[in-house]
């Protein structure tokens, strides 16, 4: 495997962060990116995830929806964390693998599993 590359459902941009982070505090149950509320908290990377994301020896590449869109066609439903190898990728975990997973803990979990699976 080249890379994890792991794809927002939300677009780049201050304007659309401020939606983001309003949409986060007024309605936390609607908002659409469950990759998003599980890697961050209303303001911040929650400590867990940095620390993991830090630690990967597995290269790792962080897009938003509209930044993965200029660079590969909409494939997929988002959010979702592809696999790349060979410039050829595929899924790692779907949309709703990732809208399954409840908490940061058990989504490393779930990624190092899978990683396991893979590697060994």
């Amino acid at each position: 495997m080249d890379r994890l590359i792991f794809v927002y459902n939300a677009n780049s941009g201050g304007i659309n962060t401020a939606l983001d982070i309003a949409h986060k505090l007024l309605s936390p149950s609607t908002y659409r990116c469950n990759l998003c509320r599980l890697t961050h908290d209303t303001f911040t990377e929650r400590s867990a995830w940095t620390s993991f994301r830090e630690k990967q020896e597995i290269p790792i590449l962080f897009l938003h929806k509209d930044e993965y869109e200029q660079q590969s066609a909409p494939t997929y439903p988002y959010p979702v964390i592809l696999k790349e190898e060979q410039g050829q990728q595929s899924v790692f975990l779907s949309a709703t693998d990732i809208n399954e997973i409840t908490d940061v803990n058990a989504l490393i979990a779930t990624i190092e599993n899978r990683l396991y699976q893979e590697f060994g």
